[in-house]
């Protein structure tokens, strides 16, 4: 059959979310806003086999890279079978990236052997109980009170507002102070961040977000916001996070009060992976995941013969 991956635009949010809502797992990547923001960046389009859904992105190297299939499981036995012949059509040996175990093992079932699976930790998603950060009960927890204390105390006229069409512009002038305080144009990784948050933003009523921002006192401005949606049934994803540094628990309190507000009715918050970054993991790790989503990298097991 003939396999043709295009790119990603606004208006095919119904039909790929008419996929990815069969796909029941906790991972933050296979949403439509994270894939349509970041799509640019990583040059990741998608196409339509055999009744399932599968997105096409590129290696270092340059050689092509799909995720598995979503879809009914007769249908992604046959879409993985055309996707076999394609990276065979494309002379290019077969790779998969964000594979959950559950999608190995379906791999393992009809193809022993063939396959290996190598995860990779620094792509791991952090998953939260709800209601431990809101109410962030418990010993392991006390530092992270004490940085919301300080924070009440320094600003005893904060709000917290849920971001609308009349203050998202608020929002916006705080991330370009935040992106140049952080220098963003001169550290790639930053300027890409940076660039998703401005258009989270911007497209905020396209992509069906939800935010929440923080005020030191009703007329001031932003000092910190955040962005996520709805990921499945049971957990909410949080895909942006933003805050002053210098304001003493900034931070911690724009992370409470949208878990309180936004995902309260979820059993879990995904706050995403730390990629590594040392920072990232240890403030990632301080508030006490109940388990991380391992996504991995499928080749060939060239072992096996």
């Amino acid at each position: 059959m003939e396999i043709s991956f295009r790119k990603i635009e606004l208006e095919d949010r119904e039909l790929l979310c008419s996929y990815l809502k069969q796909k029941p797992y906790r991972s933050c990547d296979l949403v439509f806003a994270n894939i349509y923001l970041w799509s640019r960046k990583y040059r990741t389009e998608f196409a339509i086999v055999e009744n399932t859904l599968v997105f096409c992105g590129f290696q270092e190297n340059g050689g092509p890279s799909i995720t598995f299939p979503i879809g009914e499981q007769e249908q992604i036995r046959k879409a993985l079978e055309a996707m076999f012949a394609w990276f065979e059509k494309q002379r290019a040996d077969f790779h998969m990236h964000l594979v959950q175990e559950k999608e190995f093992d379906l791999l393992e079932q009809w193809y022993p052997g063939e396959f290996e699976v190598a995860y990779n930790r620094d792509a791991a998603d952090y998953v939260y109980e709800t209601e431990k950060l809101i109410s962030l009960a418990g010993k392991k927890l006390h530092g992270k009170r004490n940085h919301i204390n300080r924070f009440k105390e320094s600003n005893p006229n904060w709000v917290y507002e849920p971001i609308t069409s009349e203050n998202v512009e608020d929002c916006f002038q705080m991330a370009l102070k935040w992106r140049e305080e952080m220098q963003c144009e001169y550290d790639l990784e930053k300027r890409d961040e940076i660039c998703v948050t401005l258009n989270a933003l911007r497209l905020m009523d396209e992509l069906q977000l939800q935010g929440g921002l923080l005020r030191s006192s009703p007329d001031s401005e932003v000092i910190a916001f955040t962005i996520g949606e709805p990921l499945n049934p049971d957990t909410f994803v949080v895909h942006i996070e933003k805050a002053f540094a210098e304001i003493q628990g900034a931070y911690p309190m724009i992370n409470q009060q949208f878990a309180k507000h936004a995902a309260a009715k979820y059993q879990y918050v995904n706050r995403e992976e730390d990629t590594g970054a040392e920072g990232l993991r240890k403030a990632k790790l301080s508030y006490r995941p109940a388990f991380l989503v391992e996504k991995g990298i499928v080749t060939i097991n060239k072992h096996m013969k």
